[in-house]
């Protein structure tokens, strides 16, 4: 019986029912993103229409069987008869839609339905030996990304010249997509932790923000770095300091048995000592794996114990609206000793 019935505590007249691109390819091996993944004591099936057979016939892990509905091979019939026999079916309440649900509850009139969404995502927490490497991989394309970029920062070029490049040499390097929208900011921008990068031009004396990610079969990375073009102002400077510090305590507090609110409050505490804690508006990170924000959360809120294989990043910052701002971010793997840095890049503050 599949693993996660033990994460989930199901009965054997209980179901699984996967709708989700992610938890698709975690527990069946299927990467199209579109289907359904349904998980019995009796069987394991992936129900796809005629666009993914053929990748789900090659992905598949081996007890999965692959089947192919369309006008002559409704969906409906065979959930039905895969469900056979069901009382209780867990799904994915935080992703699936409304109008999808009714339709389930009407093909399976008599099946109890039980939301167990946060408790599915939890089961990825833990990484394998090989997502470990896979996101490894993805978070050093990224460092050799940034490292390309900081041969072309320089005054009179934009920040979205800058991010394309990033996402160019990602690209050639392996990544199948970012992984997320890539940040490019500069100036007085740097003080919008999710800014959009456009025609903004860099001038001498700027910090550069510049937040990216990749995929790299499948699994996702993120680095934040913040460099300077020339002598930056005294107090971005000194901000910078307070950041780099933040960060490196947070780090130190990211170990097995700590929760997540306890790692961000160790690095909370850093900004807040220093006179800047409402400018440090987010969390202290979060998980990567599948999809760039995944449990576990470093958060104000997280109670969940940090455990070896999670993989999480440690990103505090300090923004000043109309001034501008800091962010340092590492990922790192949670070890039976404490933590492995997968970006194992230098925090002191590059000056271009």
């Amino acid at each position: 019986m599949n693993d996660l019935y033990a994460e989930l505590n199901l009965a054997e007249d209980s179901g699984i029912l996967l709708t989700s691109p992610y938890n698709m390819q975690k527990f069946s091996g299927f990467s199209g993103g579109e289907g359904y993944v349904l998980i019995t004591a009796r069987g394991k099936y992936i129900m796809v229409d005629p666009r993914y057979t053929g990748a789900a016939g090659e992905e598949a892990y081996d007890e999965f069987s692959v089947h192919e509905f369309g006008a002559n091979a409704p969906l409906s019939d065979m959930l039905k008869s895969f469900s056979e026999g069901l009382k209780v079916l867990a799904y994915e309440d935080d992703f699936t839609s409304v109008a999808e649900f009714t339709g389930l509850q009407k093909i399976m009139p008599d099946i109890e339905f039980k939301p167990m969404g946060k408790k599915i995502n939890q089961a990825r927490m833990i990484k394998t030996d090989a997502e470990i490497e896979l996101i490894a991989k993805a978070e050093q394309i990224g460092v050799q990304a940034f490292d390309h970029v900081l041969g072309l920062i320089k005054p009179g070029v934009t920040e979205s010249y800058i991010a394309a490049e990033l996402e160019y040499f990602m690209k050639k390097s392996g990544a199948q997509k970012t992984s997320f929208d890539t940040i490019v900011l500069t100036g007085a921008r740097c003080a919008l932790p999710h800014g959009v990068p456009g025609e903004n031009v860099i001038r001498s004396g700027d910090f550069v923000l510049m937040d990216f990610g990749c995929v790299y079969k499948g699994y996702c990375s993120d680095m934040t770095r913040t460099v300077a073009v020339g002598e930056p102002d005294p107090e971005l400077k000194n901000i910078y300091d307070i950041v780099k510090t933040a960060q490196q305590t947070g780090l130190d507090a990211i170990r097995p048995g700590v929760s997540g609110k306890a790692a961000d409050s160790a690095a909370r505490a850093v900004i807040e000592n220093a006179g800047y804690g409402k400018y440090f508006g987010h969390s202290l990170g979060h998980g990567v794996g599948l999809k760039i924000h995944e449990l576990p959360n470093l958060s104000p809120k997280s109670d969940i114990i940090l455990e070896p294989g999670m993989i999480v990043s440690c990103e505090p910052g300090i923004y000043i609206y109309c001034k501008g701002g800091v962010r340092i971010e590492d990922l790192v793997l949670v070890t039976k000793d404490g933590i492995r840095n997968l970006t194992n890049l230098s925090k002191d503050l590059i000056i271009l």
